[in-house]
């Protein structure tokens, strides 16, 4: 049986990603899913997490001045490169079907989702 294991491209650390965690290619994410990798639960003590804030100019009216976002980078531990992000757009939290039953929205908790830049990644295959 094959096992597949994920290290920093940079400095070649072993990541301690378990694919058995990993997100199906196909779900769907609303931040979307372009040459990267997901998975639901990682190795605390193999990354570093920093908090990002941004707010991008947008303006539509006088009122409104800005797009907020909020996520988490996951750095590796050893070197400091940068290999992903953390979102809040994983599967709900909750059995419910989303804020006054129109499907699931922002409202509702989610699961986070560890997104891994697949260019930062040394995927290989041992049996």
């Amino acid at each position: 049986m094959a096992f597949t294991m994920y290290s920093c491209k940079e400095c070649g650390s072993d990541l301690n990603l378990n694919p058995n965690d990993l997100f199906p290619p196909d779900f769907y994410f609303e931040a979307g899913n372009k040459a990267t990798i997901s998975f639901a639960a990682v190795d605390a003590d193999k990354f570093r997490f920093e908090k990002e804030d941004k707010i991008m100019p947008f303006f539509e009216t006088l009122n409104y001045w800005g797009i907020q976002r909020k996520r988490t980078k996951i750095k590796c531990n050893c070197c400091g490169h940068l290999v992903g992000y953390i979102y809040d757009d994983g599967p709900p939290l909750t059995g419910g079907i989303g804020q006054y039953g129109f499907g699931p929205s922002q409202v509702v908790p989610r699961a986070p989702r560890y997104r891994f830049k697949t260019k930062t990644l040394l995927i290989s295959s041992q049996t």
